[in-house]
């Protein structure tokens, strides 16, 4: 029997939903806050990074096919906008990139296909918004 789009899961459920994405998350901006390998990461984004542990889960749940939270509160505007005013270079963009991939590899979501794909495009997303 041949899948249809009703039985085919989203990355969202295979990754593990909300709890998930929240996990990786909070383990990502731990290691921004606390591992000097990413010191200039860190040092580019506000004192108070509550707001941002709240707004990349939901990012990340549409993002992978979830509830769409994200830009219902965030109209007309994407990563690549939101992250203009900020000045990304490769060493920044490497470490937001290396950071996302250990809190992936580190919450160890069970489906690993998954998680790998959404490390290797957010890698590229980030590496993408790079200037200079």
């Amino acid at each position: 029997m041949a899948a249809t789009a009703e039985s085919v899961e989203t990355p969202f459920a295979r990754i593990g939903g909300h709890a998930t994405l929240r996990a990786i998350t909070d383990r990502f901006y731990d290691l921004m806050e606390s591992d000097p390998a990413y010191a200039a990461l860190r040092a580019m984004h506000a004192a108070d990074l509550a707001p941002m542990r709240a707004s990349l889960p939901s990012f990340l749940a549409g993002w992978c096919g979830g509830p769409r939270d994200w830009w219902e509160t965030n109209p007309g505007k994407c990563m690549m906008s939101m992250h203009k005013p900020f000045p990304i270079d490769a060493t920044t963009a490497g470490q937001w990139a290396q950071a996302m991939r250990r809190a992936i590899a580190e919450v160890a979501p069970a489906d690993a296909e998954v998680a790998q794909a959404m490390g290797d495009v957010l890698e590229r997303m980030a590496l993408g918004m790079a200037r200079g």
